[in-house]
């Protein structure tokens, strides 16, 4: 199944299928456990990668169950690491956490290390995952741990996965909201989509795809 994405070209989200297999192999393979709450988190909230990345312990409200996205964490050609604002228009969003996303966040913050120093960046610091010098993963980090994901997925799994990163979760989430049938307002909200237009493709898309199996089930009784 196939999405728009804001630049207007299509991109494959995931199958509801595909996502929960996925998901299961992350979750009971003995190297990939350790990412299951991300994967799930990138899978179940449509965030941008980099603003996962630039989360910080501040953001995170386990009591309220809410995401503070006021910012996003890059990294420079020059491997100069940077807080930039996010791509949404009003600039700051608070999303709500589902119970199961809040226990994935709080599995999170409680395996966190103890740090004796912190890294800050552009006067942010707390970040969820530092890597082994200190410094918070970007977004390269976790499209290379996905790119290992799915090719071991494929190397044990007949039936092949195709191609999942960050970006395809964050469609994937996309596409299964839409279907869902949520409000496309409070959809544009939740993805941070400056334009509605961008979120009302979607469910375009959706309504395509639905028409054409509508269409052949139809053909196939005739």
């Amino acid at each position: 199944m196939s999405s728009v994405t804001e630049e207007g070209v299509t991109r494959e989200a995931v199958t509801k299928d595909q996502m929960r297999r996925f998901l299961k192999f992350i979750h009971d393979d003995v190297v990939y456990c350790k990412y299951y709450e991300v994967i799930y988190i990138l899978f179940h909230t449509g965030m941008r990668i980099s603003e996962f990345c630039g989360l910080t312990m501040r953001d995170i409200d386990l009591e309220k169950r809410t995401i503070n996205i006021d910012h996003q964490l890059q990294r420079t050609s020059k491997r100069e690491y940077v807080i930039e604002p996010t791509k949404t228009n009003a600039g700051t969003m608070v999303i709500p956490m589902t119970n199961e996303v809040t226990e994935m966040f709080r599995a999170i913050i409680e395996d966190r290390p103890d740090y004796k120093v912190e890294k800050v960046v552009d006067g942010y610091t707390g970040f969820l995952f530092l890597d082994k010098d200190g410094m918070p993963l970007v977004a390269m980090h976790w499209e290379h741990r996905f790119n290992h994901m799915v090719s071991r997925y494929n190397e044990i799994y007949k039936i092949q996965m195709p191609n999942i990163t960050p970006h395809v979760c964050r469609h994937t989430y996309c596409s299964n909201m839409a279907k869902a049938g949520m409000n496309p307002k409070a959809l544009q909200y939740l993805m941070g989509h400056s334009d509605i237009g961008v979120t009302l493709n979607v469910y375009t898309h959706l309504g395509l795809i639905d028409a054409k199996e509508e269409m052949n089930r139809i053909a196939k009784l005739a």
